[in-house]
C-alpha cells in the first residue's frame, strides 16, 4: 500500500496509526465535534476498531472513503482527520470531509488542511472536480467552504434523516480550472 503524505506549512496529512488512538478518541468522543458528522460519539474500543479497519484502505479505489490523520508537524500530535473518496461513477470527481479536534479549532488548521487536500487532488492526482457536502446548520463549515472559494451548487431541504431528525445540506464544488485561480489567493498556507 502506497503511503499518502500531504505536507502544508504546519500540517502533515498521513495514514492513521494505532499510536494516534488517544488523540483520535479525545475529539471523536466529544458530542460537539460529532454533531454534524456522519459518525456518533466513539468509545475507546470504537475508535481503535475504526483505525484498525481503515488501515487496509488506500487512496484511489473509486467509491471507498479513506480516513487520514491530520498531524501538527511541530508537535507531532494528531489534531484531526479527513476523509477522501473518489466518486464510483466518475473517478475524476473526488469528495472530502474534515474533522478538527475541539482543542485545535479556530487556529486556521481546517482551512490549511482543505487547501492541502485540494493541492493533492487537483495538482497531484489531476482530479477534475471536488465536492463537499455540508450540513446547512454547520455555519463554521459553510463559511470555510466559501472562504476557500468553493461554489455552492445545491441546497437540499430535509434530504437526510440524520441523528433522529431530518436535516438539510449544502453541496459545494470546485473545478480544476477554478482551483488554478483560487490557489493564487492562498499561496502562503500551501507552502510547506
Amino acid at each position: 500500500m502506497e503511503e499518502l503524505i500531504i505536507r502544508t506549512k504546519r500540517l502533515t496529512i498521513r495514514h492513521l496509526r494505532p499510536s494516534d488512538l488517544p488523540d483520535f478518541h479525545i475529539y471523536r468522543s466529544n458530542p460537539e465535534v460529532t454533531r454534524y458528522q456522519g459518525f456518533d460519539v466513539m468509545t475507546p474500543e470504537d475508535a481503535a476498531l475504526f483505525i484498525q479497519n481503515n488501515a487496509v484502505h488506500s487512496f484511489g479505489t473509486p467509491g471507498q472513503w479513506v480516513q487520514y490523520a491530520i498531524e501538527n508537524t511541530e508537535t507531532g500530535r494528531l489534531i484531526g482527520d479527513c476523509a477522501i473518496r473518489l466518486d464510483s461513477g466518475d473517478p475524476g470527481t473526488a469528495e472530502a470531509g474534515i474533522t478538527i479536534s475541539h482543542l485545535e479549532q479556530r487556529k486556521g488548521f481546517a482551512k490549511e488542511a482543505v487547501l492541502g487536500i485540494l493541492t493533492f487532488l487537483f495538482d497531484g492526482k489531476e482530479i477534475r472536480r471536488v465536492v463537499e457536502t455540508v450540513d446547512a446548520e454547520n455555519i463554521a463549515s459553510v463559511n470555510l467552504m466559501k472562504s476557500i472559494g468553493f461554489r455552492q451548487e445545491g441546497h437540499f431541504i430535509e434530504n437526510i434523516f440524520f441523528k433522529g431528525k431530518w436535516g438539510s445540506e449544502f453541496l459545494f464544488a470546485m473545478l480544476k480550472r477554478e482551483w488554478d485561480e483560487v490557489k493564487k489567493q492562498h499561496n502562503l498556507l500551501l507552502q510547506a
